[in-house]
């Protein structure tokens, strides 16, 4: 379903492999040619995303812009692509994040958990980062479980982490005072923009156990080391 939003007429579009998506976006390219209205589009493996404003409209959603939208799903349905990745999740999850350095800079992870509303965990990851912050490390749990939101199609995403001073940056509460950090809070700001709705709620530790544990999952496989956490700077 297309999605008003302030980028203009947004879809993402989900399929089985990158050379299912190349094929795709190589037919769209024709289509726009034919139509002379040209999108505005990413790509990243097997997601394509799509954004269709009119900039003659002073770039606004137009008529233009619907039935280009129309053919694109008029085209899809009739050429037998599998697009039906995104409809195995659904389109609103909680995602419990979390970050940790030993050190402070140090060695540092962050993990996320991505589940349904009934609880059921979809996703479990952990990613070594190597020095950094534990800040930064709480940033990018963040900018990686959006990312990890968009391939699965999800349009509403409930943040949960126990960061309270991520929480009210990212609520615009607090000011971003760490100048390294403003990249990645940008980052994350905008890619916000590309769901219908994203909320951040601050946790106690106890309650984020499950991230907590991705990513002293990922420091201790990169590390070596025997399980611990206590060594992690919150």
């Amino acid at each position: 379903m297309w999605q008003e939003t302030k980028h203009g007429l947004y879809k993402q579009f989900n399929f089985i492999s990158f050379k299912e998506a190349w094929r795709f976006m190589s037919k769209v390219a024709k289509l726009a040619e034919e139509m002379q209205h040209h999108p505005r589009w990413e790509n990243e493996w097997s997601v394509v995303q799509i954004w269709l404003i009119t900039h003659e409209g002073g770039k606004k959603i137009t008529d233009r812009d619907h039935q280009m939208a129309a053919a694109i799903d008029t085209f899809l349905e009739s050429s037998g692509y599998d697009d039906v990745k995104a409809s195995q999740y659904p389109k609103e999850v909680k995602v419990f994040t979390d970050g940790g350095s030993r050190g402070n800079p140090g060695p540092s992870a962050s993990g996320f958990v991505v589940m349904d509303m009934e609880d059921n965990i979809l996703v479990d990851k952990g990613i070594y980062l190597g020095i950094t912050t534990n800040n930064q490390a709480e940033y990018t749990a963040l900018k990686l479980a959006l990312e990890e939101c968009q391939k699965m199609g999800v349009i509403e995403v409930q943040f949960y982490l126990d960061s309270l001073l991520v929480v009210n940056q990212m609520k615009g509460l607090f000011k971003v005072k760490n100048r390294e950090l403003w990249p990645i809070h940008d980052a994350i700001k905008k890619q916000v923009t590309h769901f219908k709705k994203v909320t951040f709620t601050h946790v106690p530790r106890e309650f984020n156990k499950l991230a907590d544990a991705a990513v002293n999952r990922a420091l201790d496989e990169q590390l070596g080391t025997l399980p611990q956490s206590s060594e992690i700077v919150q």
